[in-house]
């Protein structure tokens, strides 16, 4: 008889002691969700370009990654700031197990199909909150911009006789990954690609205006008719990436929820003008200023109720961090979800802090507590994470808080900006118990 004793990696968590209100100022980094799309659109543009306000967060070197694996060059000017020369790329296949960490990744087949007309890309992988996200949509319309595309043994196989050829796609819903990916394809598209229903978010803004910038020719991003003529090549450039709206979404509710007054900097204050509706009806003063806002929480919250929905719509982003702020507030609330299926896994480790909620369908019902509690609890997902972050905040004692590598996907030093508000938030690196001794006969 032997016996080996299995004993799990050690994991990076954090810990929370809650209560202290927020004060000071915090800067914004550069979209997460515009990053992600511009990235793979760098495969597309037959020179350098240059990318500038770059989030240093995990999807992103994962991204920069894969593109070095396919033979782009790659040089760091500074923190924020890379150089691509996509130029000699030599391959149409991304099947790496890189790939499958990080949803985004699935933006290499419309940049792939639309450069060389062939794209191998393993299926994405990235946050799961409630099943898979499908792909139908994107691949509708690439099948019917001339392409035959085939999933097998999770990789997404696409091929299309010579170049794609531009037509009018009209989405079925309205989907910010479908939207994208498409305007990679269409981009040196052969003729003239309309895109109807798609969605309008500042990131797919971002994305049109990065594509412009290097010689594309795009019209109507930010509405729902983009207008794609195919051109025949894409130069180089320089670009900077617009600020992350839902990372400044996430502190204004930070705010909120602990309480206090924080300047939040370089942010395009329309693009927070959803999030901050809702938090001015929940009591929250927040003042827009040029390219900052001031939130301020002093008084109780009160109870609201919240819809998601496609952009200009509140964003199904901040579902998670608006539910947990909804927990403390005066009265019952309801949240419901009218983009996934699925959204409130999160729920449960929010109960286990004291919180009262009960998901029916794609609705929560939130009756407001006086106070949380700290509580060993886990993310299960990026904006999830950072909800549970919140209700750290928020909740009296301690909070060990697992699962952060899925936070560090999305938003950058997270733990040293709220350090930097008050917040008494650590990172810690927690060896994992022994587990029980296996035995093997043998």
């Amino acid at each position: 008889m032997k016996c080996a004793f299995l004993r799990s990696e050690s994991v990076t968590k954090y810990v929370i002691n809650g209560g202290n209100p927020l004060h000071g100022e915090v800067e914004i980094s550069g979209a997460k969700n515009a990053a992600v799309a511009i990235i793979p659109a760098a495969l597309m543009v037959d020179g350098t370009c240059r990318i500038e306000n770059l989030p240093q967060i995990s999807d992103v070197s994962t991204l920069l990654s894969i593109l070095k694996e396919m033979g782009a060059v790659i040089r760091v000017v500074n923190k924020r700031t890379v150089d691509i020369d996509c130029t000699r790329i030599g391959t149409t296949r991304a099947t790496f197990d890189t790939m499958r960490r990080i949803r985004a990744s699935y933006y290499l087949i419309g940049a792939l199909l639309g450069r060389f007309g062939s794209a191998d890309v393993a299926m994405p992988g990235g946050c799961n909150f409630g099943g898979v996200r499908p792909i139908d949509q994107h691949i509708k319309g690439f099948n019917l911009m001339g392409a035959k595309v085939a999933v097998n043994g999770g990789v997404v196989s696409a091929e299309a006789d010579g170049a794609l050829r531009g037509t009018t796609i009209y989405l079925d819903v309205v989907s910010v990954g479908a939207t994208i990916n498409l305007m990679l394809g269409a981009a040196l598209a052969e003729g003239m690609t309309y895109i109807e229903n798609a969605a309008r978010e500042p990131h797919i803004v971002d994305l049109a205006n990065f594509l412009n910038s290097m010689g594309a020719d795009i019209r109507g991003a930010g509405t729902n008719v983009i207008k794609i003529r195919g051109v025949k090549r894409m130069a180089g450039g320089f670009y900077s990436i617009i600020p992350d709206q839902i990372e400044a979404g996430t502190y204004m509710a930070a705010v909120a929820g602990a309480g206090g007054r924080v300047v939040i900097k370089d942010v395009i204050p329309k693009h927070l003008e959803c999030i901050s509706g809702k938090l001015r009806e929940m009591g929250v003063t927040i003042l827009d200023l040029e390219d900052s806002v001031i939130v301020q929480r002093s008084h109780p919250l009160v109870k609201t109720h919240i819809k998601t929905m496609p952009y200009p719509g509140f964003p199904t982003d901040m579902q998670p961090q608006i539910s947990s702020v909804l927990c403390m507030a005066d009265g019952t609330s309801t949240v419901t979800e009218g983009v996934w299926d699925n959204r409130f896994k999160y729920t449960d480790e929010l109960m286990k802090m004291g919180s009262t909620i009960r998901v029916i369908g794609r609705t929560a019902i939130i009756e407001g507590v006086s106070a949380l509690s700290g509580a060993q609890i886990k993310a299960g997902d990026l904006r999830a994470g950072a909800a549970l972050v919140i209700a750290g905040l928020c909740a009296r004692g301690e909070t060990i808080l697992e699962g952060v590598h899925y936070i560090e996907r999305g938003y950058e030093k997270m733990v040293s900006k709220l350090s930097a508000l008050g917040a008494d938030i650590k990172s810690v690196y927690i060896p994992d118990e022994p587990a029980i001794a296996e035995k093997d006969a043998g």
